[in-house]
């Protein structure tokens, strides 16, 4: 795990472009927003899900710890990333 890491971190650091010194935001910052709206979507899949087709019915799976806990905390900690990715100068 270690080596792939490693591996990964390696790529990130070796990312660039001819134009980054010119532009406000280099290819490193957005490889960082798309990560950041990755975690997004994935706390919104997280929240998604639990109703039932008629409206009768009632199920308590709404109220799930993955619902209610950690969806919404990968949500805001996307949108924390999405601002840390914006504001990080390489």
């Amino acid at each position: 795990m270690k080596k792939f890491w490693n591996t990964i971190v390696a790529k990130f650091n070796s990312v660039g472009d001819k134009n980054d010194g010119a532009m406000p935001l280099t290819m490193r910052n957005y490889i960082l927003l798309l990560v950041g709206a990755v975690v997004i979507v994935l706390g919104f899949v997280l929240m998604s899900g639990g109703g039932k087709a008629t409206p009768e019915e009632f199920h308590y799976e709404i109220f799930s710890w993955r619902r209610i806990t950690l969806a919404p905390i990968l949500v805001i900690a996307g949108f924390a990333f999405e601002i840390y990715a914006i504001l990080k100068r390489f």
